[in-house]
């Protein structure tokens, strides 16, 4: 960590406590039908890719906010756990059979409407990337990732609700910004049925260490460009999930990858070094970024064992 980022403001406990509160008060203000679409309402058959009974997207139509999609796999058996997947930067949309066939039901959530089940949707993209993590530093945390986490935490409460699916009993995964994200709504649920976390070479993750490398150069471009740098460091606080680590007291799985060079793995090893509960952390030797091979079998075993 570089010693002027180590002196650069963080947000208090309570700052992070508050932000959460603001994404809870979007959440409980904001109606947001839900529609189960059938394959003839926009479905794109890429590849011959199908859609296995019981799997379909859900279209959100947030009042006052971009609509955005969510694929509903359903449990083999139910009433079963539920678990949440949110993407990874690139926005992709994840299945999860295996899962379904272990017991579990699973909401993958695109949040912000960057992809559709026609594709993405590039018109919503800037200089060719997405623009959740500038819109957040630009806004002072007032866009960017509270909207995105409002609308994971909108698909969420809609599939809990759902009659396949056991109240308060809801986990988190995904890999790179999913498991950023995936710990960052564990926080938020943690007083709402959050069971436990399995975040994959998590992104979002010890920004001060990270400056300058791999995924994080992009924060690093902003901090050149913004008129307050000391505030830009601040909002990237309350989306770091070290800053939540008094929040996350519920099982915690985390990979790191050895040849990671996009979430570097001495960031994921701070974040497990400061966990408060049960935990348990999987470096991966040679590994370089991507969902590895080797994280939905610890994560299965993991949602067995907590979810």
């Amino acid at each position: 960590m570089s010693p002027d980022a180590s002196s650069k403001p963080c947000p208090t406990r309570d700052q992070v406590d508050a932000w959460i509160d603001s994404i809870w008060q979007l959440v409980e203000s904001t109606p947001c039908p839900a529609q189960l679409l059938q394959e003839e309402q926009g479905f794109t058959q890429s590849l011959g890719f199908r859609h296995a009974p019981g799997c379909q997207f859900v279209r959100f139509t947030p009042a006052g906010m971009s609509e955005f999609y969510g694929y509903w796999q359903p449990a083999h058996a139910t009433p079963a756990p539920l678990l949440i997947h949110v993407p990874g930067y690139g926005a992709e949309v994840n299945a999860h059979p295996d899962l379904a066939a272990a017991g579990f039901n699973i909401l993958h959530v695109n949040p912000l409407g960057y992809t559709t089940p026609a594709g993405a949707d590039e018109s919503k993209q800037r200089d060719d990337n997405w623009p959740v993590l500038p819109d957040t530093i630009l806004t002072h945390g007032e866009a960017g990732y509270r909207h995105w986490l409002a609308n994971a935490a909108m698909g969420a409460r809609w599939a809990l609700d759902q009659p396949q699916t056991h109240d308060h009993r809801i986990s988190f995964f995904g890999s790179s910004q999913g498991g950023g994200g995936s710990l960052l709504l564990a926080s938020m649920f943690k007083d709402r049925g959050a069971r436990c976390v399995a975040a994959d070479v998590p992104f979002l993750t010890d920004f001060k260490r990270a400056l300058g490398r791999g995924a994080y150069e992009l924060f690093s471009q902003m901090l050149s460009t913004v008129d307050d740098p000391d505030a830009a460091w601040h909002t990237t606080g309350l989306i770091d999930t070290l800053s939540h680590v008094h929040r996350l007291h519920l099982p915690v799985l985390l990979t790191a990858g050895g040849a990671d060079g996009t979430c570097p793995p001495d960031t994921i090893e701070d974040l497990f070094a400061q966990l408060p509960g049960t935990r348990s952390y999987t470096f991966l030797e040679d590994v370089t970024h991507r969902y590895t091979t080797q994280f939905i079998p610890l994560a299965a075993a993991w949602f067995r064992l907590h979810a």
